[in-house]
């Protein structure tokens, strides 16, 4: 039996007592209930209560007509919600960039800017010297006289023909190639 009390003793939640109902120990215990109140005290909450609630009405109705003041204020100075929007965006903005962590960012990408202009830089004056290797080099030297020899051998030459076939044909190869914009001069015979 003393093991059954220390048993209770230890877990006092788990097992209810003899007579003791299951909801009360599952739950807080109930409040207790109301002191019996003479109808003199009742009468004095009531009226406590009533005047609560009207004071509380009375504060809704001045909070409300300030309201509707502050409105006033605002509309006679100009000041719209989406001019509060844009002063208050403004300030957010100057608090975001005084701010040490925006000076630091702003600093790291100012410098990795420079380096990347650098780096493009080179990279630019690289690709011609390279383009300048390639020019000087002895195949290119090679192609460049071919192209040459190619073009010296589609043009005809004015000596071999004849003036008047010349004229009757059109621009020559060499006109032609002469003309930068890709326009020829063609002369229109006189009749």
């Amino acid at each position: 039996m003393e093991d059954a009390e220390k048993g209770s003793q230890q877990h006092p939640d788990s097992v209810p007592e003899v007579g003791e109902d299951a909801v009360t120990s599952v739950g807080p215990p109930p409040p207790p209930p109301p002191p019996a109140m003479t109808e003199e005290e009742q009468q004095e909450l009531q009226e406590e209560l009533f005047k609560v609630e009207d004071e509380i009405l009375t504060l809704s109705q001045v909070l409300a007509a300030k309201e509707r003041q502050l409105a006033d204020l605002k509309r006679k100075l100009g000041l719209t919600p989406l001019n509060e929007l844009k002063q208050n965006f403004t300030k957010t903005w100057q608090d975001v960039t005084t701010s040490t962590a925006y000076r630091r960012t702003s600093e790291t990408l100012s410098q990795a800017s420079l380096k990347a202009t650098a780096a493009f830089s080179n990279v630019g004056s690289a690709i011609t010297r390279k383009l300048e290797d390639v020019r000087n080099a002895p195949t290119f030297k090679s192609f460049e006289e071919r192209v040459g020899t190619l073009k010296t051998k589609m043009a005809p030459s004015a000596a071999t023909r004849d003036p008047d076939q010349q004229d009757s044909d059109g621009p020559t190869t060499d006109t032609l190639i002469s003309q930068p914009d890709g326009s020829a001069n063609r002369e229109t015979p006189m009749d």
